[in-house]
């Protein structure tokens, strides 16, 4: 009997994290989606046999008590993250939001990496497209996640003679409880979609199905790179 290969998918139950485990999952991985959320745990709708793990990523002891106790592990995916629209000017809110983002995926990466390098496994952070231009609502979203683009590509260039692979994708606007505000909103759904040349928001899945081929054997040769997954969307 062939074991499936294994996936932690840390922030798994909701928004892109909760797509990319169901997509996996269908894809006949064993996911463990993992959340620091015990409501959205126990509500998470996981089709088939997801398995579901409490995890506090900006907790040490969180984190290995998680990763500890695998046995096999072939890939990690992280897409823990939080934004404080407005508020990030705060030192502590940014800090916290830093934290989360940034230093929550340099954890689980640490974690991971004695199990992936025993399997050629595969790490997916998620950046975004504001690693690229910022955010003035969000500067610690915007910084966090211009330094998950630059953690990928450092990672990738130390662990590629371990046989991992390191790479990000990197989400446009998304149909996820995290821009539900943005669209429910004429004026600024309108201001996006008018950038955005495929003149819709993305799915959920359809990063999913990115992350799907950047853990798959397909990808054997890609690493250090940050996937856009964004319509094409334009800043300015």
């Amino acid at each position: 009997m062939t074991l499936k290969k294994s996936v932690v998918v840390t922030g798994g139950t909701r928004g892109i994290g909760g797509a990319v485990s169901k997509v996996l999952d269908a894809a006949g991985w064993q996911v463990i989606a993992a959340s620091n959320s015990e409501e959205e745990l126990a509500q998470f709708d996981g089709a088939g046999s997801i398995d579901r793990e409490h995890l506090d990523v900006t907790d040490d002891s969180s984190v290995q008590q998680l990763f500890g106790k695998l046995k096999q592990l072939n890939a990690l995916v992280n897409c823990a993250g939080i934004l404080q629209r407005g508020a990030e000017y705060d030192l502590a809110v940014f800090q916290q939001v830093i934290n989360v983002n940034l230093v929550g995926t340099m954890r689980c990466c640490v974690a991971s990496q004695p199990l992936l390098a025993k399997n050629n496994g595969a790490i997916v952070n998620t950046a975004s497209m504001l690693s690229t231009f910022g955010g003035p609502l969000v500067p610690a979203y915007a910084a966090s996640k211009g330094g998950v683009a630059q953690l990928t590509k450092s990672l990738a260039g130390k662990w590629a003679e371990e046989g991992i692979r390191v790479n990000a994708i990197a989400p446009g606007w998304i149909e996820t409880e995290m821009t539900q505000g943005l669209r429910e909103s004429p004026e600024r759904s309108e201001a996006i979609l008018a950038r955005t040349p495929m003149r819709r928001w993305g799915r959920a899945e359809e990063v999913g199905n990115v992350v799907k081929w950047l853990l798959s054997d397909d990808a054997s040769f890609v690493t250090g790179s940050i996937y856009t997954v964004d319509g094409g969307y334009k800043a300015i």
